[in-house]
């Protein structure tokens, strides 16, 4: 060991490593009014149950959480019809990703996720010491062939998206099976569904019956798409032998006693998420209409985003509408860092918002 440095240092990788950077909140100065559609929030924001549990609690701050998670789990089993042994909840559903790699992945292993994925992963396999595999999608969807020909004897994960940000495509279910088909048993299956409430589709399925029956396959979800996303409450749905690893690895007490009432009300008020749903489905198709409308490309999505494509030329180009959009208050998602240096992810906002942007954009292209 050296003992000549003249800091702590880093182990090596962990400085190759590029911070994930977040979606901005801020328009430039000036700007009175401010629509952010830069996170995939939920513009009709959390459950009003959801809030008052959260005042009821602050009261009590002074007292640690349940760090078993006990009646969330429960909440969330009621739901959804699982067994609570077999949920594991957590700071928000990037917590479990990167608990899944620090667990199931070493120097020398092999982790494998879509070029276009959520960019958390390459980071939490890096974070592992492992090798990141990025592989190509075909039209912006995460293609199965490509995947299973990425595997090799040193994969431990793959990564899914279903559905993905920021493309917001998603694999038919029938698809995901024959991607669990094709791995071998000791590689494991991360299904990330942290959009599935939103998807409308007859062949699509979150996860939960593969996650139930197959030893090598785990579904996570969040609760941040449907209005707590401030909250950070997140959670994975798995096999008893992969739930009990996490839990030797997990934080205490993982989950802040807000969080945790917060979410049980959350999950729990169905009205809530119906209207959310809702909200999204009318305005997704209106927003793609409109886009498509004004000559843009849109990649079609089943989240609660838009990736939406602009021209070549420099006048209308990503940068350009963004700088155009922002000085109008409409905070939009660069999305260079995911493989996409001419296009804008925009969420789905309420009335103004969504109007709004396609206002400034008719007179943008125009221009």
């Amino acid at each position: 060991m050296k003992q000549d440095q003249p800091r702590p240092t880093p182990r090596a990788g962990i400085m190759d490593i590029e911070a994930y950077v977040p979606g901005k909140s801020t328009a430039p100065a000036g700007v009175t009014k401010v629509y952010k559609l830069s996170s995939n929030e939920n513009p009709l924001g959390p459950s009003p149950k959801a809030i008052e549990a959260a005042r009821e609690v602050a009261a009590k701050l002074d007292v640690y959480p349940d760090g078993t998670a006990r009646r969330l789990r429960e909440a969330i089993a009621e739901v959804h019809g699982l067994s609570p042994a077999n949920i594991i909840c957590s700071n928000g559903s990037d917590e479990i990703l990167g608990l899944l790699a620090q667990t199931y992945l070493a120097p020398g292993d092999e982790a494998v996720f879509t070029e276009h994925a959520f960019m958390v992963y390459k980071i939490y396999i890096q974070a592992a010491g492992a090798k990141p595999v990025a592989v190509k999608e075909t039209d912006e969807r995460a293609d199965v062939d490509a995947i299973l020909a990425a595997v090799t004897p040193a994969t431990r994960i793959v990564f899914l998206a279903n559905p993905n940000n920021p493309t917001g495509t998603y694999l038919p279910f029938s698809e995901v099976r024959r991607l669990h088909a094709g791995l071998p048993r000791n590689v494991l299956l991360v299904l990330d569904a942290a959009y599935a409430e939103y998807v409308r589709r007859n062949d699509y399925e979150a996860g939960i019956e593969l996650a139930g029956s197959a030893e090598n396959v785990v579904m996570t979800r969040t609760f941040s798409k449907l209005g707590l996303g401030g909250a950070r409450v997140g959670w994975m749905y798995g096999p008893a032998h992969i739930v009990d690893a996490i839990n030797r690895v997990r934080g205490p007490f993982n989950v802040n006693a807000t969080a945790l009432e917060a979410g049980i009300a959350s999950i729990r008020d169905r009205a809530h998420v119906e209207r959310s749903v809702l909200h999204n489905e009318k305005w997704l198709a209106w927003l793609s209409e409109q886009m498509i409308g004004l000559g843009l490309r849109v990649t079609p999505s089943v989240g609660n985003f838009l990736l939406i494509h602009f021209p070549d030329d420099k006048k209308h180009s990503a940068a350009a509408a963004d700088d155009y959009l922002s000085a109008r208050g409409y905070i939009l998602r660069r999305v260079t860092g995911y493989g996409f240096p001419n296009a804008l992810r925009m969420s789905i906002g309420i009335e103004e918002a969504n109007r709004g942007v396609v206002e400034a954009l008719k007179t943008f292209l125009k221009s």
